[in-house]
């Protein structure tokens, strides 16, 4: 499990924001355009904002968020109104900001370190 967390930096803060920010753009634009709203999508980008926040301030990534799972649940099935899960978003984007500057991650990972394990892996494959 520590091995893992060497995999881990501040640019999960750019990468999870970046993808998330431009998937609620495309949301709300079919809301606008269509009237219709992806909810597995809107799920799944709540998901990766309460993942990353969690990564930011626990430095561990974890992809099981049992606490949430009924209102993820909720928001796929649509029983979930899109003003209350576009609330929802802003404060979880707020959450985000402030683990991201607070976080203990290092700014990137250990690039050589990294290599060095996937190569042992690859090479540990082949045998």
């Amino acid at each position: 499990m520590g091995e893992r967390k060497r995999f881990l930096s501040k640019l999960i803060y750019q990468t999870y924001n970046g993808y998330v920010l431009s998937q609620f753009k495309k949301l709300e634009q079919d809301i606008r355009a269509r009237g219709e709203i992806k909810w597995k999508l809107a799920m799944h980008l709540i998901r990766l904002l309460l993942s990353g926040i969690s990564a930011l301030r626990e430095s561990e990534l974890r992809v099981r968020l049992d606490e949430h799972r009924a209102a993820l649940l909720a928001i796929k099935s649509g029983e979930q109104p899109w003003p209350e899960i576009n609330s929802w978003r802003l404060r979880l984007h707020r959450d985000f900001d402030e683990a991201f500057a607070s976080t203990r991650l290092p700014e990137r990972p250990d690039y050589a370190w990294a290599n060095e394990f996937l190569l042992k892996a690859r090479r540990e494959m082949v045998r």
